[in-house]
């Protein structure tokens, strides 16, 4: 079955790529939340179609200074709070309340929304756990200091690698080719939005809407390990599923519909 993006008309400045479901069947959307140094191109690749071809509604939000959304000369000055500013805009532009689903740094702006609006479900995707970015960086400090250089260099405007780019998203092979066009589409992040999530606005999961959450993380994530996705859910309260043999791209490797799959399972069993 053939599934093309809508041409939404959408009442915001924000870039919101849309896929309408094949046949809906079923009646909550889905919102996609990208991490840092992407946009909603990321989700475009597997995910967007994938859900849609089986009934979900599906949308994939570009925040602020991110893809082709509004403010990419401010983007060094962009908060935490703003990122979740852009969530809460998207959510209101639906017709009902969508499954929000984060990854990486988009999985701590979706924990932070939650400190003030609730959600149908939640799903955490190699998401920056509430402690912060302080344990990934050490992590890199110590096994990847090369990595951490870059990242670095790339904050203070330069260009990631595409030997680092490989060794941060994946762990499954991935062309030549697919490498330099998402090293083509990566761009820089916003200092304060890291140093928010840092260190100085982290989430407070207790004072969280309460709502089902699906915490995944992968084996070989050089960004986010597993030691991290624990952390995440021992927070919530939850058990988190790891998926052996995966990087930190986990909807961009070869083995990304084994995640989307299981996503679509667990949603379903929620009756959404």
């Amino acid at each position: 079955m053939n599934i093309a993006k809508a041409a939404a008309q959408i009442p915001t400045s924000l870039e919101i790529i849309v896929y309408p479901s094949a046949g809906g069947a079923h009646r909550t959307p889905i919102l996609f939340v990208h991490g840092a140094f992407v946009a909603a191109w990321c989700w475009e690749e597997h995910f967007l179609p994938w859900f849609a071809r089986r009934g979900w509604d599906v949308y994939a939000l570009s925040l602020t200074g991110h893809g082709n959304s509004r403010g990419r000369v401010d983007l060094d000055h962009l908060s935490l709070d703003n990122y979740v500013a852009d969530v809460a805009e998207a959510v209101a532009t639906l017709s009902s309340p969508p499954v929000l689903v984060g990854h990486s740094m988009g999985g701590m702006v979706v924990q932070k929304y939650l400190e003030q609006a609730a959600s149908p479900a939640v799903v955490l995707m190699a998401s920056v756990p509430p402690q912060g970015l302080i344990s990934s960086a050490l992590g890199m400090l110590f096994s990847a200091p090369h990595l951490l250089f870059d990242l670095n260099s790339v904050m203070g405007g330069g260009e990631p690698s595409v030997d680092s780019l490989r060794e941060a998203l994946f762990h499954q092979p991935v062309s030549t080719e697919k490498l330099r066009q998402y090293w083509r589409l990566s761009q820089p992040e916003s200092h304060r939005a890291l140093w928010d999530m840092t260190l100085y606005n982290l989430p407070h999961p207790g004072k969280a809407y309460k709502a089902p959450m699906l915490i995944l993380g992968a084996e070989y994530d050089r960004l986010v390990p597993p030691s991290q996705v624990y952390m995440t859910a021992n927070a919530y309260g939850s058990r988190p599923e790891i998926f052996a043999g995966m990087g930190h791209g986990m909807m961009l490797e070869r083995g990304w519909e084994n995640v989307a799959v299981r996503i679509d399972e667990w949603l379903c069993a929620q009756g959404l």
